[in-house]
């Protein structure tokens, strides 16, 4: 099979004017939060089959700010009502970035920080482990040999089977196989078959296809093919079941916004090439597909924003601004669709999670 490079090219509306607003509306007072509870930074939000929802977010801190082990989920019903905390003083707990539910229902968190990715029941209990954590004797949280993201970028490391530098997402295809991005430092895609056993190792990092600068966020149509957020290079790659490359989407960077002033303050020009956040304006941070649906959503980190894509790679529309009032968001990294009219976005720093609906 000869693959194919696509670049999907915006429209001149597109270009001008923007994709039209999906017509969404906030729903902030859906979660009820129990005296004393509050999120830190949520960092990933997914929905099971009965209308739960899992928000992974780094609260609870332990230990000093710098190194601190902060990792938790935490489970609302339905209605929003909080349920319990999953994963307690798990070993894993350190610095999450990934959470999941798959189709049996089962809660898998990628934790950045340890190396591992692990499978929860959803009565919170461990089932499955992937990666191990770095010893404590071990002189850096990154396990053997040591490597930073500053010198993976320059002398990329020799990946190593069954072990992983900073995993960031997870994601299943109809066959029940495991995909893990593992994502800032070694910039592949692990893949295991459905009973845990190493398959192949996918990707390098790069800008060609196929290569990728921090894998952030990975998901999986009904037609097997593999979506990937290679957010650094500010693109989306697509693949075949085979991970074949299909071809790549880089058009969202070249939506328009009004000029702005980041989270930080600094004002940010209209049309600018440089934003506030890692991988520049529209970089894909998180993505999802409804059951059942033809379309893909992306967040981004910058300006803010919510794309709505057909499978394809057509902008149908888009949602939201930065700020910090209720359909404002700063750094939307994570994201979770349970239908085309539904929508949970993990608002990292604003420090909240967004229900988002159908306009009434």
């Amino acid at each position: 099979m000869i693959a194919v490079l696509l670049v999907v090219a915006a429209t001149p509306y597109v270009a001008q004017h923007g994709p039209p607003q999906l017509a969404l509306q906030p729903d902030p007072d859906f979660f009820k939060m129990p005296p004393g509870l509050n999120f830190g930074e949520p960092v990933a939000v997914d929905v099971d089959r009965r209308g739960h929802v899992f928000v992974a977010d780094r609260g609870g801190i332990s230990g000093p700010a710098y190194g601190a082990a902060s990792s938790r989920v935490l489970e609302f019903d339905s209605e929003g009502e909080f349920v319990q905390e999953m994963g307690k003083d798990l070993y894993s707990a350190s610095y999450i970035h990934g959470l999941r539910v798959d189709p049996e229902g089962n809660i898998w968190i990628a934790d950045k920080g340890s190396d591992t990715v692990v499978k929860l029941t959803p009565s919170g209990h461990v089932a499955g482990v992937f990666g191990r954590r770095s010893e404590a004797s071990e002189p850096s949280g990154q396990g053997p040999p040591s490597v930073t993201r500053a010198s993976a970028l320059k002398s990329p490391p020799e990946h190593r089977n069954g072990r992983f530098r900073q995993p960031t997402d997870m994601a299943w295809d109809s066959r029940g196989n495991l995909y893990v991005a593992d994502g800032y430092i070694n910039s592949r895609v692990a893949v295991y078959d459905k009973d845990g056993v190493w398959v192949k190792s996918v990707g390098e990092q790069g800008t060609g296809p196929g290569q990728f600068v921090n894998v952030h966020n990975i998901v999986i149509d009904d037609q097997d093919r593999i979506y990937v957020a290679d957010r650094a290079n500010s693109r989306i790659q697509v693949f075949d079941r085979n991970f074949a490359f299909l071809y790549e989407w880089t058009h969202l960077a070249q939506i328009p916004w009004p000029a702005a002033p980041s989270w930080w303050g600094e004002m940010i020009p209209a049309g600018a090439t440089t934003g506030a956040s890692p991988g520049g304006p529209g970089a894909p941070w998180a993505l999802c597909i409804p059951p059942g649906s033809q379309n893909l959503y992306v967040g981004d980190g910058f300006p803010g924003r919510m794309y709505k894509l057909t499978l394809d790679g057509k902008v149908l529309g888009m949602y939201g601004s930065q700020g910090r009032q209720p359909g404002q968001f700063s750094w939307i990294h994570g994201l979770a669709c349970p239908s085309d009219n539904e929508f949970y976005m993990a608002d990292e720093l604003n420090w909240r999670v967004q229900r988002v609906v159908a306009r009434q």
